[in-house]
């Protein structure tokens, strides 16, 4: 698989370049490069299959450069620094990414999903939506959700999920129009994820949209009917976290 590495520090190629050698012996570097420009050259010339892109570089930026790729035949794998905002948008819109300083087992991970991919013909160009989550960084509510799915992936705004449901490994997206996603991860990165917006565990198989409840019906934990009429049980421990919530975002 061709690669190109591409980060303003030498330092950052040197060292992603041993760890790739080490541990991924099926990645050939064909080019590496400190600047956007010298990059989008050598990017045009040698058709690499991945490029591993540091995002924060003086002058043109990674995301710059993608943006200069309309017709992208290849995958990114973004490489930051730690920052919870580009992280939180990273994260949003489902793109592969890797924190410095890089851990070797999720350089693995990264690259086998890379290369899976590849195996599958699937391109999936995520540089509209990334660098939309970007400009709404601090403010996840406005972000847009990014859900893998078999053939692809598919692009949400929050206000169109109604709830997301576990089942065992993977979790369910119910959908406004009746639709829904069925993604292979587990509810708890989609908790963890949306903690900042109108979203809440009130169950252990539930995470719901606020913005969805149409009503409450009190009792021991109480239960809530969403948007498309289901109901949803509130477990006990939920219930004065919920009903918080719902007096902050309905301001009653």
């Amino acid at each position: 698989m061709k690669a190109i590495l591409v980060d303003d520090e030498a330092d950052g190629i040197r060292t992603l370049q041993k760890m790739l050698e080490l541990h991924c012996p099926q990645v050939n570097i064909v080019a590496t490069c400190t600047n956007a420009i010298a990059a989008k050259q050598q990017i045009e010339q040698l058709k690499p299959e991945v490029v591993f892109l540091d995002i924060q570089m003086p002058g043109k930026s990674g995301l710059e450069l993608i943006t200069e790729f309309p017709q992208k035949n290849f995958e990114v794998i973004f490489v930051t620094a730690h920052n919870e905002y580009m992280l939180q948008a990273l994260q949003y819109s489902a793109a592969d990414y890797l924190l410095k300083p890089v851990d070797e087992d999720r350089l693995a991970e990264a690259v086998e999903r890379v290369e899976k991919k590849i195996a599958d013909g699937r391109k999936e160009d995520l540089s509209e939506i990334l660098l939309h989550n970007i400009s709404k960084s601090g403010r996840p509510a406005e972000m847009r959700l990014c859900l893998p799915t078999l053939k692809g992936f598919i692009v949400l705004n929050q206000d169109e999920i109604i709830y997301c449901e576990a089942e065992r490994s993977y979790t369910i997206f119910h959908l406004v129009g009746n639709k829904t996603v069925t993604v292979s991860k587990p509810l708890i990165e989609y908790e963890n994820m949306l903690a900042d917006t109108s979203f809440l565990r009130v169950h252990k198989s539930f995470l719901i949209n606020l913005q969805h409840v149409k009503e409450y019906q009190r009792g021991e934990g109480g239960v809530v009917i969403m948007s498309d009429k289901i109901q949803i049980e509130v477990s006990r421990r939920k219930k004065e976290q919920f009903l918080q919530k719902i007096k902050e975002i309905f301001k009653y």
